[in-house]
């Protein structure tokens, strides 16, 4: 079976005045569709699986927009039968995510993919790259954009999204504009097709 593991470590938890954000996340990405569920493994670190490329875009994207995390994902395959328990899993994709995690400290965005290597088509770099890409563009939201990106996510349009805010339309395609909306989306869609590719047959 092919998934992608993801470890999560908070950043600069090992300072004296640090709060332990990891409660809060783990129930934030609670309602994620997961394969085993996000759970802390030890000190200021979770780990989830999944196999849905959908659910790694809209867990990745909430984790870049915390801006806290170095973000390790491991694809490959994993021993079956597949463990209750999200860290007793062992496997290739397990070994990766723990070395992304690692080299996430020091790299762009502090976010990484490892896969195996030698695998036809997009591979492990070309979605590292698109996430990277992606998260410039969420790295420039400010907060009045996320609001509209949120609105905007949930099925409302730019009309209705300025009656609620009580600004004109005008305003809110600025807004949409500058928060980067149209990249945003299709930034998500190239990740769920590169996680499709990465995973293969777990493709849902």
């Amino acid at each position: 079976m092919r998934v992608a593991v993801l470890t999560i470590d908070q950043r600069g938890s090992t300072r004296a005045a640090a709060t332990d954000r990891v409660p809060d996340t783990l129930v934030a990405l609670a309602d994620a569709a997961m394969l085993r569920p996000f759970e802390r493994t030890a000190g200021d670190e979770f780990q989830g699986v999944l196999d849905r490329p959908a659910t790694l875009a809209v867990v990745v994207e909430r984790l870049l927009r915390e801006d806290g995390w170095n973000v390790g994902i491991g694809i490959g395959e994993v021993e079956e039968p597949l463990p209750r328990s999200t860290r007793a899993g062992r496997g290739p994709a397990y070994l990766h995510a723990r070395e992304a995690v690692t080299s996430a400290k020091s790299a762009p965005w502090r976010l990484r993919v490892v896969g195996d290597d030698g695998r036809p088509g997009p591979g492990a770099r070309a979605l590292e790259t698109t996430l990277w890409l992606w998260a410039a563009v969420l790295g420039r939201r400010t907060p009045r954009g996320w609001e509209v990106a949120d609105l905007v996510d949930a099925g409302a349009t730019y009309e209705q999204v300025a009656k609620r805010l009580g600004v004109t339309q005008s305003a809110i395609s600025q807004r949409a504009q500058a928060a980067g909306l149209v990249e945003g989306r299709r930034a998500r869609e190239l990740v769920t097709e590169l996680v499709g590719g990465l995973l293969q047959d777990q493709v849902r």
